[in-house]
């Protein structure tokens, strides 16, 4: 019974719509009406600019790493490691489906990639942070928060089964799941990346103008 109360809490805290309320307080929009329609923070890049952008993901990145941590209030469970790390997952994956269909916004959320690498980073914290190096790297050299969401995912499972080779069954077969669920809930933006219409993040843009100027230049 304590464990259901918990893991609706996290579904609850998982349905926290960070853009929506941002965008609607502090901008008087709805963010699910420009840009992919998307409740997430990505399109919140994408709209409102990186300094929102980051706000937003650092939020729905708590969000699943709160969720995790409602463990703690079952001392019972902690002592259990196999117990322990199931029931995160589980209370983290309430906090995804959360954000995906938050309660709090009509059940209009965005795709939880953040909210799922807080979930990560509360159970596994080197595997997340390797999966972030993955993102920063790829975010870097193409400016597609898409594209390196779906590649630090895809390099999750490699972290978890083979470099560092948890002997956790249900954590492995997790970690393949995260992969697939990013690259089905991206259907739309790898199709967007092949044609070449996927649009890029605001950041770097200092670095990009001083690329056109050189371009310029030679010219």
């Amino acid at each position: 019974m304590k464990e259901a109360l918990i893991i609706v809490l996290a579904y609850l805290l998982g349905s926290i719509p960070t853009s929506v309320w941002v965008s609607r307080y502090f901008f008087d929009i709805d963010i699910r009406e420009y840009g992919s329609g998307n409740a997430g923070a990505t399109n919140t890049f994408r709209v409102l600019g990186s300094k929102w952008g980051t706000l937003v993901m650092i939020v729905d990145m708590l969000k699943g790493l709160l969720a995790v941590k409602l463990v703690y209030l079952l001392p019972y469970i902690i002592e259990n490691d196999f117990a322990r790390t199931n029931l995160q997952i589980g209370l983290g994956l309430a906090a995804v489906l959360g954000h995906i269909f938050p309660i709090w916004a009509d059940f209009r959320g965005g795709k939880g990639v953040a909210t799922l690498f807080g979930l990560v980073l509360g159970v596994s914290p080197w595997s997340s942070l390797c999966c972030v190096g993955v993102f920063l790297l790829v975010l870097y050299l193409t400016r597609f928060v898409s594209l390196s969401s779906i590649l630090a995912s895809i390099a999750f499972p490699i972290f978890i089964l083979v470099i560092f080779n948890v002997d956790n069954h249900a954590y492995r077969i997790f970690a393949v799941a995260v992969a697939l669920m990013v690259i089905l809930t991206h259907q739309k933006n790898i199709s967007r990346i092949l044609k070449g219409s996927e649009s890029k993040v605001p950041i770097l843009k200092y670095r990009d103008r001083r690329k056109q100027r050189r371009r310029e230049i030679k010219d």
